[in-house]
């Protein structure tokens, strides 16, 4: 019997869709949105054909500041107040293009 095949990702994409308590400082990326942000990114990865990259929620990516948060493996870029209508830019320029998306871009990540 053979091992089972793990299918290789060329891109990881996290949401951040960490929830906090109501009025919390920081506040927090699911109340800004970030599961319709989720969504958006497994639509247009399907739109575009794109196999080999997954689009997934993660728990706080700690910059709630910058929310709805993103981060794209393996390069480790960071995105922050990202939203929906952002993924098919970040799709189109990032994951197909090699391009990072600059005016998202959270400073110094």
């Amino acid at each position: 019997m053979s091992a089972p095949q793990v299918k290789k990702l060329s891109a990881h994409i996290f949401v951040c869709t960490n929830e906090r308590e109501a009025g919390h400082p920081r506040g927090c990326c699911k109340e800004k949105g970030s599961e319709a942000l989720l969504s958006q990114f497994k639509e247009q990865l399907k739109a575009e054909g794109l196999k080999g990259v997954r689009a997934q929620r993660a728990g706080c990516l700690d910059t709630c500041e910058f929310g709805p948060s993103v981060v794209i493996y393996p390069e480790g870029i960071w995105y922050g107040n990202v939203q929906p209508q952002d993924a098919a830019e970040i799709v189109a320029s990032h994951l197909k293009n090699a391009q990072p998306v600059a005016r998202l871009r959270i400073p110094g990540k």
